[in-house]
């Protein structure tokens, strides 16, 4: 006699509730990732100004810039006329804007903003936004300063400007990279603190290597050459930062436990 077997009824789990029980879907219903509509996240948007002021790292970041300012017009003060301040001055005092850029570009409570219903880039950027206003400024007259130092007629024609613009733009892009890469690495709760250093020795690296010395510092390099340069490592940074800002891998997910090995019938 053989027993009947019992009919179980299950009922295919909806996609928005998580397994718990860490078991494998059924191989007839198998369980897709919820995807986000742009319309729903977009409907949003109005209501992330708030959020994104109150995360942003404003203390820092202002810190940053006005440090540089700060020390750049006090340089100024002293110096007489006749001893202007050069550009070399600008690429130190932009030192401390880098650094507080590199706090920046974070994305506090990444797990929680995974199952919201707005991309978890949109922080990030967001502050972003915010921050490059303040460091245009910052920049702006930080070359306001040395300008002044300038004697009125000098002989001669001053160093242009435009490569020294290009060269704070790349800094600022390398420290971004560095800051959305750090972001999404185990290393994410230290943020500027790992970005920061890891840009002074990208900016380093390009301005003191004697092989690449050419090309991203003046002298030897001209100045289209230089300009050339920075902005083509803005824009592979940027690219690069496009690409880490967007990747969906989660630190926290690990696979706690393996499958068993199958055994092929011998």
């Amino acid at each position: 006699m053989f027993e009947p077997y019992l009919e179980v009824l299950v009922a295919p789990q909806p996609p928005n509730i998580l397994n718990a029980g860490h078991t494998p879907p059924a191989q007839s219903q198998p369980v897709r990732p919820a995807q986000r509509s742009r319309l729903s996240w977009l409907r949003v948007l109005p209501l992330l100004a708030r959020p994104l002021t109150q995360t942003m790292p404003w203390a820092t970041l202002l810190a940053g810039c006005l440090a540089g300012t700060v020390y750049l017009a006090i340089l100024a003060s002293l110096t007489s006329n006749s001893q202007p301040l050069d550009q070399g001055n600008v690429r130190l005092a932009f030192l401390p804007a880098v650094a507080a850029l590199a706090f920046v570009p974070h994305a506090p409570f990444r797990p929680l903003t995974q199952t919201t219903p707005v991309p978890a880039w949109l922080s990030p950027v967001g502050h972003l936004l915010l921050a490059a206003p303040i460091v245009a400024v910052a920049c702006w007259v930080q070359l306001r300063i040395i300008a002044h130092t300038i004697p009125p007629h000098t002989i001669g024609h001053p160093p242009a400007i435009y490569p020294v613009i290009a060269q704070l733009t790349g800094w600022c892009a390398v420290a971004v990279a560095a800051a959305g890469c750090v972001d999404r690495s185990r290393y994410a709760d230290l943020g500027g603190a790992v970005a920061a250093p890891v840009s002074f020795a990208a900016i380093a690296l390009a301005w003191y290597a004697p092989i690449i010395n050419g090309f991203f510092a003046e002298p030897p390099g001209t100045p289209h050459g230089v300009t050339i340069a920075w902005y083509a490592v803005a824009t592979a940074a940027s690219a690069l930062t496009c690409v880490a800002m967007r990747d969906q891998w989660h630190r926290y997910s690990r696979r706690l436990h393996r499958p068993p090995a199958e055994h092929s019938p011998s």
